[in-house]
């Protein structure tokens, strides 16, 4: 009986899940920081360059990140050129303009400063020739030294101790952190602030000053690498993406179902929509709710996201569609990423 039963289900399940065909809805999400289309010209600029004013500070912070003013200026430059390159790939605007003829100095190193002044925004951006400013506001490469192994216990000699030693061996961490701000002086508003950072990690000898060297100088070219990487990361930020969707839809129910099914392999699914939409006046209820149902699909595919979530909600609520529910909390989402920029 337990066997009989088992074959029941399995050809429920089977039936149940034919009521169904799976679609693959290619689309496109919004870039999580949305740029109006009429800003063609852009300028980069970096306002990493310690300030006198907290010189006291900045020096002791580069004292204990092992930062030098030039490996800054350096870093900078890359995330700025990765940035420029990334633009520029993307195809995006016009000009992308890195201007480096004006010295921004920020007040303390490796945190946000306050922001710029929009008579100073106004006053770059004009005299560049560009409609919008995306500012380096913060480099910071801070170190730490991790050994990797411990002194044995029972070190009685002088011998034992330098043998201990010369076998040492430690990571030397250096976390790299960048921040970018985008400033938009038309509307005198700041459209992004993002920080982003990477570990990179180096081994080295603890006491042999020569491999110590080395890796410190590995060091300097990994920084000024990662800097280059963040930059043209964080282009990303500004373009659009692409995504593919999955989505059920039925293709049971009356024999207008199974002809739309056939128009919807072809790539007619308007043809398909006039036939899910004569459905949708059906008096017998599970056919409404499926044509309402199939309506919702058929608007998300055409990208009207508010009627797709009208005709999902209608099955839901007016027909009892149980795939509906799940499929208006989906399109909500979907449309709460787009609401989501500017």
């Amino acid at each position: 009986m337990k066997f009989i039963g088992y074959i029941l289900l399995l050809i429920s399940v089977t039936l149940a899940s034919c009521k169904t065909n799976l679609v693959y809805i290619h689309s496109t999400n919004p870039a999580p920081v949305t740029l109006n289309k009429a800003i063609k010209k852009v300028g980069v600029i970096s306002r990493t360059t310690p300030s006198e004013e907290n010189k006291t500070l900045n020096t002791l912070h580069q004292i204990l990140s092992a930062e030098t003013l030039k490996l800054i200026k350096e870093s900078s430059s890359e995330a700025m050129r990765g940035l420029s390159d990334a633009l520029i790939h993307y195809n995006r605007f016009d000009t992308i303009k890195a201007i480096s003829d004006v010295e921004l100095n920020t007040p303390v190193t490796g945190t946000f400063p306050t922001q710029l002044s929009w008579p100073q925004v106004e006053s770059i951006c004009k005299s560049n020739e560009v409609d919008l400013l995306f500012v380096l506001e913060v480099f910071s490469s801070e170190l730490k030294v991790v050994p990797l192994n411990t002194p044995p216990p029972g070190l009685n000699t002088m011998v034992d101790i330098l043998n201990a030693a010369t076998q040492a061996r430690v990571n030397i961490i250096t976390t790299v952190k960048v921040g970018w701000r985008i400033y938009d002086p038309h509307n005198l508003i700041i459209l992004d602030e993002y920080p982003m950072s990477e570990n990179l990690i180096v081994t080295a000898g603890a006491v042999n000053i020569i491999n110590t060297t080395e890796a410190m100088l590995g060091r300097k070219e990994a920084i000024k690498q990662s800097s280059y990487k963040m930059g043209s990361s964080y282009a990303d930020r500004i373009i659009p993406y692409a995504i593919t969707l999955t989505r059920d839809y039925y293709v049971k129910g009356t024999s207008n179902f199974k002809i739309a099914t056939r128009r919807a392999k072809t790539g007619n699914w308007e043809g398909a929509g006039e036939l899910w939409l004569k459905d949708t006046k059906s008096t017998k209820r599970k056919i409404a709710g499926r044509a309402h149902y199939n309506m919702a699909i058929l608007n998300e595919i055409n990208g009207d996201l508010d009627a797709a979530i009208s005709w999902a909600q209608k099955a839901y609520e007016d027909y009892n569609n149980k795939l509906a529910l799940k499929y208006v909390n989906l399109l909500k989402d979907r449309k709460a990423i787009y609401s989501g920029g500017r």
